[in-house]
């Protein structure tokens, strides 16, 4: 049996480790700052990808693949992106037995051996908009690694795409905010806020970056995605230009787009309770766990036939055969494990739905289901167990939404002034929707003296509008002032 869970209202930190690895969703590697993602953790990477590639591939992209080895001139051949990335970059110097010519990059990213493509590919404005993703791993050299949320090696989907002109281009880099911002909140449960990056925050090499922010629990902000217009600053590098209708030779706009692995450790922070993970009904390969109560020999078979007919009625309900997901349903008929230690288990890996099914249960004809997220055991009549099992997992996923979105409107304050910043980001931390004066100056005095940054100028007029937004926080200047939340991150 695992160990006992770290309190998170003892230490969050811990907390989120010993969730990690009790739950059996990652393990640390032989190397340093990398992971192990075992089968717990895989399994709902796997639900991430399917969902999302569908909703990636609704808007005409389609998947391919690159290389992960990237010449180290490519890297160079666009300024901003070199130096942004500079020192993450690990570097191969020797292969096949001796030195390099050229040192190959591990890529962080694949913004410069993609466009060495899209140049060869691109022609025409007939071949335009080229729409491409990929799901791979990238590797970036941190310094502090945690598990999911920052390691060395980690595994991601990213886009690339190519259009005619800049206004395509900047439609691309809002739509794939939009995929995003709904694949979080209807798939994921995390309510997000959308925005764009500060100059001081976005990509190296873009013109512009968007973001979706969310809170966890401990009231600190992750961001969860991210979008880049590029507009031509890579197709300039690489010089991908194609001939327009007007005859004339063109370099392409271009956009980047990315979510990770990251994702995973986001839903444990923000829905996970101190018995272990609480799962989103859309994100579990296994959403009922049935456990037969076979202390007496005599009524083993009647219990496991039991088990048997509830899990195909509640596979055969027609509101079951509606979710938009395929129902995991696994009856544990180990008879090595007593149920009081399979009960902890199936709570602290986050299955859905337990049902308990006994001798005593079926002379009621009923059963003992217990939701995760409630922890409260009901007593169900075994014709109304299907029924209840659909509205369970419709519920959840809904109440789980609602839950982290409560927590995080609780958590968001307006501030006015740098004193009332001060002393609340200390004392309660939070988002805090605050009027900026939009110089760099300002924003790294918050930085440097608070350890808070902007996480993102929301784009939802209400947070600009209500109230509008008076003197900057950090130096007192009127005049056409914005509201940046600003928070402390992972």
């Amino acid at each position: 049996m695992a160990e006992k869970i770290t309190p998170r209202s003892q230490d969050f930190s811990q907390w989120y480790q010993d969730v990690v690895l009790q739950a059996k969703l990652a393990d640390y590697s032989p190397v340093k700052g990398c992971m192990v993602i075992r089968p717990n953790g895989y399994a709902i990477w796997e639900q991430i990808q399917k969902d999302l590639d569908r909703r990636i591939k609704k808007t005409g992209v389609r998947n391919a693949y690159f290389p992960m080895l990237i010449p180290e001139s490519f890297l160079k051949r666009e300024a901003q992106h070199v130096e942004g990335f500079a020192p993450e970059v690990a570097v191969v110097t020797y292969a096949g037995g001796k030195e390099l010519e050229e040192k190959l990059v591990i890529r962080p990213t694949s913004e410069t051996i993609i466009n060495s493509m899209f140049a060869k590919w691109i022609q025409s404005y007939r071949d335009l908009p080229l729409l491409i993703n990929q799901w791979a791993n990238v590797v970036r050299w941190e310094m502090r690694t945690r598990l999911f949320l920052r390691t060395t090696e980690f595994l991601w989907q990213e886009g690339h795409t190519c259009h005619a002109t800049p206004e395509e281009a900047e439609l691309e880099t809002r739509q794939m905010l939009e995929v995003y911002t709904k694949f979080a909140e209807e798939t994921l449960a995390i309510p997000v806020i959308p925005g764009r990056k500060s100059e001081n925050e976005k990509f190296a090499g873009a013109l512009s970056t968007y973001c979706i922010e969310a809170m966890m629990q401990d009231a600190k902000a992750l961001q969860a995605g991210t979008s880049h217009n590029l507009s031509s600053n890579f197709a300039k590098a690489f010089d991908t230009q194609f001939l327009d209708k007007d005859g004339k030779q063109k370099h392409v706009h271009q956009t980047s787009w990315g979510v990770s692995t990251r994702l995973i450790g986001g839903m444990i922070m923000t829905h996970s309770d101190d018995k272990g993970l609480v799962l989103p009904p859309k994100l579990a390969t296994t959403h009922v766990v049935i456990i037969p109560i076979m202390a007496k020999v005599e009524t083993k078979d009647q219990v496991l036939a039991a088990c048997e007919k509830v899990s195909q009625s509640i596979l055969d309900d027609a509101g079951i055969q509606k979710l938009p997901y395929d129902t995991g349903i696994f009856i544990d008929k180990d008879e090595q494990k007593q149920p009081g230690w399979k009960f902890f288990e199936y709570e602290l890996t986050g299955i859905p739905v337990r049902i308990e099914v006994g001798p005593r249960d079926l002379e009621k004809g009923q059963v003992v289901l217990t939701r995760r997220d409630e922890g409260k055991k009901e007593f169900i009549p075994l014709a109304d167990v299907p029924a209840r099992v659909s509205a369970i997992l419709i519920d959840m996923q809904k109440s789980l939404l609602e839950k982290a979105r409560a927590h995080r409107d609780a958590n968001t304050h307006r501030t006015e002034t740098y004193e009332e910043f001060k002393a609340q980001i200390d004392k309660v931390g939070g988002f805090h929707v605050s009027p900026w004066c939009q110089s760099r100056e300002c924003e790294a005095q918050v930085k440097e003296e608070t350890k808070a940054t902007i996480r993102c100028l929301p784009l939802d007029a209400d947070y600009q509008t209500i109230p509008e937004p008076g003197k900057c926080m950090a130096c007192g200047a009127a005049g056409p002032n914005i509201r940046a939340i600003f928070a402390r991150s992972y």
